[in-house]
């Protein structure tokens, strides 16, 4: 099926959002800086402001509690009174009001590192998160820099710093390239899986968290949903780059989030105890790593379906993500394509993880969605609970569902595609239908959906859109999980340039995993040879 859209010009954000992007890059460009030199800078000035609003909105609530008639200040209003309201304190020389005040022949940069020191001080839940690098700006740069923040109104809501936030750390990640991709998923793919995912309540994971996104969306779909996430999930990540887990931290916070956010290499560090733990995870894990030392992985208990024998991470991935859910737990990541149909021991992977059941919904993503690779990805779906569920027809419990939503998108850029609030809602009412749940239409899928599936009452396959493969389907096809070999083409439709272009980009894909598991095969057979040859 194919549903593209033009990007327009209030597409993807505010107006605000972008005169306020045009501005702090244009004060960037003056600074002769790397992108991973002033983006934390940016972004902590933005968490300040976001403080300092909430700040003086608490301060004048407190202010007017404390003057009501007959009810005399028995103490100073403190740092707990802010706590206790869910605010942090900000002292003095911290609000941004003083720091505007500022002479420009001082020691600016001194001064702001001084003033998110004196907010971690008094909120230690922020410890050693800020950014303290604002004396590389010059003056002039910084007060300017000042002065663009303070231009965010005050009565603007939580919400609209936190996409204030996302804004800049989305342009940080285009501007830093591979390295910006590292910690950054695009907005839509992540809305889409979290829409799929559903994550209403319970303990949500993520050990590749980068800057939280996963998190955020979550919280945002319960809030949409008219439930409060501070009550109803909690959120647990772990990140390898300190830098970037103080990114994650910061990303809540701005949020209104709280979350167990923990710093360690993931491969050789379980910091959760994750095994069995969690009711959702939610990844975007680093593709094709290779250089894996399982050797420090034997006896872990997260790869109950083998070691992979191939010099690659994926199915490490697959594994861990697997293992971290409880009995109705669900989880939903994103994954190379050719992990979908990898042979050798990582097929032999698969196909327990098929077996087992466990194994929901694929869907197909199409290239130019990501910073760091023009590749497409697929995302993966796991429901431990599946067989359990009293919506989910009992014809399709042993099924997989396959999406191909490679042609569905909206073309942002001539490098950058996303997807549109009524495509996301369509690919994931798709998931509904087939799940038996109902059906949402809240953005302005309602026309797509009938035009493509009708009537119909209960789940059908779709032509060029989506199938619910049997397994023993799924078993005739070697195992693979690649969506375009279930799902087909729809009639009167013919395989593109694109489309050629996109299959051979994962046939090489493949054909690299292969020959670095030919190699691997050619090292292990030399020492062999080798080892025999000095005892015979």
């Amino acid at each position: 099926m194919h549903w593209t859209e033009p990007a327009s010009a209030d597409d993807s954000h505010s107006e605000l959002e972008k005169t306020l992007w045009d501005a702090a890059n244009q004060l960037w460009a003056n600074a002769a800086l790397k992108p991973s030199e002033f983006s934390p800078i940016v972004l902590g000035l933005i968490f300040l402001r976001y403080a300092d609003v909430r700040f003086q909105a608490a301060a004048e609530d407190l202010k007017g509690r404390d003057d009501r008639p007959g009810r005399p200040s028995r103490r100073k209003i403190g740092p707990a009174d802010y706590h206790a309201k869910g605010v942090l304190y900000l002292p003095e020389e911290a609000r941004f009001g003083h720091l505007l005040q500022l002479p420009e022949g001082g020691n600016i940069g001194q001064t702001v590192n001084d003033a998110m020191r004196a907010v971690e001080k008094e909120n230690p839940d922020l410890a050693d998160v800020l950014p303290k690098t604002y004396q590389i700006l010059e003056n002039r740069t910084l007060a300017e820099l000042l002065k663009v923040m303070a231009s965010i109104p005050m009565d603007k809501g939580g919400d609209t710093f936190g996409l204030i936030y996302e804004y800049f750390l989305g342009k940080f990640a285009m501007s830093e390239g591979q390295k910006g991709g590292e910690f950054y998923t695009p907005t839509s793919i992540v809305r889409l899986i979290v829409e799929i995912l559903e994550p209403y309540h319970g303990r949500i994971y993520d050990p590749a968290c980068g800057s939280g996104g996963m998190f955020v969306q979550s919280a945002r779909f319960v809030e949409n949903h008219h439930r409060n996430p501070t009550a109803e999930i909690s959120v647990h990540g772990q990140e390898r780059v300190t830098e970037t887990s103080r990114l994650a931290r910061l990303n809540l916070a701005v949020h209104g989030l709280s979350g167990d956010i923990r710093q360690g290499n993931t491969y050789y560090e379980d910091l959760h105890d994750s095994v069995g733990r969690f009711d959702f995870v939610l990844a975007n894990p680093p593709f094709n790593v290779s250089k894996i030392d399982k050797e420090r992985l034997a006896d872990d208990p997260r790869y109950a379906f083998g070691l992979p024998r191939t010099d690659n991470g994926n199915y490490l991935w697959i594994q861990h993500f697997h293992s971290a859910l409880n009995a109705t737990g669900r989880a939903g990541f994103v994954m190379a394509n050719s992990a979908a149909d990898a042979r050798a021991s990582e097929q032999e992977i698969r196909e327990k993880l098929i077996r087992s059941g466990h194994v929901d919904v694929m869907v197909s993503i199409g290239s130019n969605f990501f910073y760091t690779v023009t590749l497409p990805c697929t995302l993966w779906f796991l429901d431990k609970g599946r067989d359990g569920s009293p919506s989910r027809p009992k014809h399709l419990r042993d099924t997989v569902l396959f999406l191909d939503a490679r042609h569905v998108f909206r073309q942002l850029d001539r490098a950058h595609r996303d997807f549109t609030p009524a495509q996301n809602e369509f690919l994931a009412n798709v998931v509904r239908f087939y799940r038996g749940e109902d059906l949402e239409f809240e953005h302005g899928s309602e026309a797509k959906w009938e035009e493509v599936f009708g009537d119909a009452t209960g789940y059908v396959d779709v032509p060029g859109l989506c199938k619910a493969a049997t397994r023993a389907e799924i078993e005739a096809q070697g195992w693979s999980l690649n969506p375009g070999r279930y799902v087909g083409v729809a009639k009167g439709e013919e395989l593109s340039d694109e489309d050629f272009k996109e299959r051979l980009e994962a046939l090489n894909e493949e054909l690299e995993v292969l020959n670095a598991e030919a190699r691997e095969l050619e090292e292990r057979i030399e020492a062999n040879v080798a080892e025999i040859l000095e005892t015979a």
